[in-house]
């Protein structure tokens, strides 16, 4: 039973589009609204599945990822350099 009002303003186009929707589906305005919150709810609650499923499979996934060890702390600073003096190296160059 439903017990709770609430009110909101609209533009004169969405409720007309609301009336013209409800006319033809022969139903109230408030079944319209019903049916039309009713399917966004469960779209959000969709959306907040698929974001919990997004954390548990990051958190399943975060014991198998690392950093790569290395000498030179400073190794990604120097990539263009590393890899010209790797190039030379291999041509000649």
């Amino acid at each position: 039973m439903k017990t709770i009002v609430y009110s909101w303003r609209l533009t004169p186009g969405r409720k007309a589009r609301l009336e013209r929707i409800a006319r033809r589906r022969k139903l109230k305005i408030a079944q319209v609204l019903d049916i039309a919150v009713d399917d966004w709810l469960a779209r959000q609650a969709d959306e907040i599945a698929d974001d919990e499923e997004q954390k548990r499979l990051h958190a399943a996934a975060e014991p198998l990822m690392g950093v790569f060890a290395g000498r030179n702390p400073r190794r990604s600073e120097m990539v263009r350099e590393i890899v010209r003096k790797r190039l030379a190296r291999k041509y000649g160059r």
